[in-house]
């Protein structure tokens, strides 16, 4: 289960830098969160590039080359930055109570990254101890 946040250095859609002091994650965005036990059951590693597949109501929608980061999230969710996963929320998907879009409630899947920057983005994504 995927959900959308923002950096500490976001306001709405625009962000400041490349930075999230919250997290500890400095020089990229296009990263995804995913708990250490998670990331172990889906067969990838710490820093693997992969594009993300969300789908709903048959609908294949794909972001590619996001670095996963191992981080405390709870096991069975991952979180990305928006707008950088904005590709992934399906229109039609809406909370039930309040309509807004499912930003905090997408099912994903991970690929091998099909892209042909995937070294260089994983070398510059560094993950530290957030502040």
């Amino acid at each position: 289960m995927l959900q959308t946040m923002r950096s500490h250095d976001q306001y709405n859609t625009t962000f400041y830098g490349l930075d999230d002091r919250y997290r500890g994650i400095k020089g990229g965005r296009r990263v995804i969160l995913i708990h250490p036990d998670d990331l172990k059951a889906v067969g990838y590693q710490h820093r693997e590039v992969v594009d993300v597949i969300s789908v709903f109501d048959g609908e294949e929608r794909r972001a590619n080359q996001f670095t996963l980061v191992e981080y405390p999230t709870a096991r069975g969710c991952v979180a990305a930055y928006y707008p950088e996963a904005n590709a992934l929320v399906h229109r039609d998907l809406k909370a039930r109570e309040s309509n807004t879009p499912g930003f905090k409630a997408m099912m994903v899947r991970f690929v091998p990254s099909t892209g042909s920057e995937r070294t260089t983005i994983n070398h510059q994504i560094e993950v530290g101890v957030a502040a």
